[in-house]
This record gives structure tokens, sequence and C-alpha cells, in this order.
């Protein structure tokens, strides 16, 4: 057995992928069930890794539709763990190389840390390239991923164990492209699409695109450059420079086998303000993104009904409350939110 694989079989960082996939949860039934009988789980997870008999279960589907439709899948708790383990492991290697400006589901990272360095850039350039990649997650292929990570995993039971995980991914929306080299039937004999909604697609987004993360710096010698998940920013001072940018950007994306989203990608005045993550950032000042607005006022109102009814407590409303407000508090919105929730904002 591999060193890096007995880390990740070890009963210790089981039981710590265990914690961290119960977080919040605790009480959800099948989370309950595992949680009852942990030791006997766990030993059986690690049995499974030992003799290579592990496979992933099914995954529960269900539409979010906040901003625009997105399939959102729900492992089952048992491969919410093993997935936890797997990263527990292998994560920090990867991540001591991944690009400072790189913000999606990282330690000491996150929205609101992008959200200021796009800040800080948008007050030292006078322009901004916005791309946005189509169907991310639904386009991610199997084969480059797989790639990828063997760069620098070498260990073959951790690669197996990655595999597993990958190729044990439900059907994700249809993503259907021609690459430079592809025949006919190429974009059907090519695997695709990790699940929204695991630790471990989390974590595989970020490698997939490190490598265009250090083209843009390192190669293409960015001056400014923020990416969060597939939302990347570039800044510089010359708007011509910027649309070689993003032909350039294209380009590589296509070695990935990626396409930019057509309608959302495009070079503006920073002082005309550019919508990331939930707010509208401006040399000067952020708002919250309209859209962000709209959706927490429906919020609202589905709150207020819920406890009427009886379905939530007026406590957890004003955790929910809070918790955008929090939010909120990163843009200069305190006449927004007093405007809003008036007395309940106290």
């Amino acid at each position: 057995m591999g060193v890096l694989f007995a880390r990740v079989a070890s009963f210790s960082n089981l039981l710590e992928a265990a914690r961290l996939a119960s977080r919040g949860k605790r009480f959800r039934p099948n989370v309950a069930a595992f949680s009852l009988n942990l030791e006997e789980e766990l030993q059986g997870l690690q049995r499974e890794l030992v003799t290579r008999t592990y496979r992933p279960g099914p995954y529960r589907t269900f539409l979010v539709r906040e901003k625009k439709p997105r399939l959102i899948s729900a492992a089952p708790f048992r491969d919410r763990v093993m997935h936890h383990a797997l990263c527990n492991v292998i994560e920090p290697l990867f991540d001591r190389g991944f690009l400072f400006d790189s913000y999606a589901c990282r330690k000491g990272k996150g929205t609101h840390a992008a959200v200021e360095r796009a800040s800080s850039y948008a007050r030292r350039f006078r322009y901004v390239l916005k791309c946005d990649v189509e169907k991310y997650f639904p386009s991610i292929d199997h084969e480059i991923l797989m790639g990828l990570i063997a760069e620098r995993i070498w260990d073959e039971q951790v690669l197996w164990l990655v595999r597993t995980i990958v190729q044990g991914s439900n059907p994700q929306p249809e993503s259907l492209h021609y690459f430079p080299g592809d025949g006919l039937f190429t974009p059907y004999e090519r695997r695709r699409g990790i699940p929204i909604g695991n630790q471990t697609s989390q974590f595989f987004a970020n490698v997939y695109l490190d490598k265009l993360d250090h083209y843009v710096k390192e190669v293409l010698r960015v001056p400014g450059y923020v990416r969060y998940v597939d939302d990347l920013l570039v800044f510089d001072d010359d708007k011509e420079r910027l649309h070689e940018i993003r032909a350039a950007i294209e380009a590589f994306g296509e070695r990935l086998r990626l396409r930019l989203h057509p309608r959302k990608c495009f070079v503006a005045p920073a002082s005309a303000g550019v919508t990331f993550l939930g707010y509208r950032i401006f040399p000067t000042h952020r708002r919250l993104d309209a859209g962000n607005v709209r959706r927490f006022k429906r919020r609202l109102r589905r709150y207020g009904e819920a406890v009427a009814k009886g379905r939530m407590l007026e406590a957890q409303r004003r955790e929910c409350i809070r918790s955008w407000i929090s939010h909120a508090a990163y843009a200069d919105t305190a006449r927004l939110c007093a405007r809003i929730l008036g007395k309940t904002a106290q």
C-alpha cells in the first residue's frame, strides 16, 4: 500500500472526514443513521478501500433555479465522507501550487476575498475583461482531468480512488462541442461532466483550470487577474490588449475542451462597473447585484410564509436574514438593508 493511500484509508482520516461531512447536518436522518454506527461504517469504508471494492452510490438530484437553473447532485452520506477523506490528503499537495488569485473553495480565500481583490484591481486599471466558461462542470473532460491529477499524484491506489469517483459521476446536462483535431464521433466518445455539490468536484474544478491560471499570469503576463471557479476577471489599462488576452484564453480553453460563454464575455471600462459573485464592483464602491436583491426579496417573502405556516421557526428566519446582511455588508448597502428589512434588520 502506498504511503499516500495509507493516509487516505487510515481510520483517523476517515473519522475526521465524517466530522467534516456532518457539519451542520448532524440531525438529518441519513447522517444520524451513519453516526449511530460510526465505527462500523468507517471500518466498512476502510475495508472497501483496501480491497478496492468501493463504488459510489446513486445521486439524488434537484434543480436550483436562483439566477440560472443548475442541476445539483447530492451523493449518499458515506460517499461524502469518502470525498472528504480523499481531499484531506491530496488537496494540500495541489493547493500549494495554485495561483494566489484563485479563490474558490480554498482555505483563507472565498467569495469576499475575491471581491476585495477585484475591487483593488478596479481601482488600479482602466478596463476589465470578464469571462465565464460555458457549462463548466458538465464540460469537464474525465480523461483530461485524470491526466492533470496524475501529473502530481503517482500513487496508483489513490489514482484508482480518484478515477472511481470521477467515473461514478451521474449524467450531467448536455455540453456537446467539437474542438480542433476531433473526428465525427469524438465528442460522443469522451466522458465528461462532474456533479455540482461534491467536495471532490470543487477541488477537481480548481485543478482543471490551474494551468489556465498560470498561463494567464506567467505567459500572458497579465497584471490583474482573479478567478472564482469558472468566473474570470482580467484587468489592464490597454483595451486592445484585453481583446487579445480573451482570444488567447479561448485558444487555451480549447486544449481543455472548454468554451467561453459567448454572451457573458466582454471588455468594459472599470468605471462602468462589473458584476462578479453577486456584487457590482466599481473603482470607488461596491453595490449588490440587482438580481441578488430580487432573489433575497423573494426569499424574505417565503420565510414569512413558512413561519406563518409553522414550517420555519422565527429564530431560523432571523438567522437567514442575518446571513444575508453579512453578505450585503461587503457592499455599500446600509440604506438598502434599511429599506428592505426595516426593523427586521436590527
